[in-house]
């Protein structure tokens, strides 16, 4: 999943602790593979382990930043063959 901010960079900041609370739950959780802030700070991914696009819209949904209108999130789906996650297993 990749963010765009739509609002300003301190408006986002403000929910920053919220957002990464949510991450983190993603990750407890397995869902989250990892995720880190684009530079310059315009958005973000979060690169989430999920079988279909819906569930991964579903799972986004809950995100302070969606919804508190900071971030909107565009689905790419994408499988690694090559690097450090090539041979990636699920783990949940």
């Amino acid at each position: 999943m990749i963010s765009t901010y739509l609002k300003p960079l301190d408006e986002v900041d403000a929910a920053r602790a919220d957002h990464l609370a949510f991450v983190d739950e993603l990750e407890k959780t397995g869902y989250a593979v990892t995720a880190g802030r684009m530079d310059p700070p315009t958005g973000g991914i979060i690169l989430l382990d999920v079988d279909t696009e819906a569930e991964a819209h579903e799972l986004i949904a809950k995100d302070p930043y969606v919804v508190r209108g900071l971030a909107s999130y565009t689905a790419t789906g994408w499988h690694p063959t090559r690097g450090a996650l090539a041979g990636y297993q699920r783990a949940r």
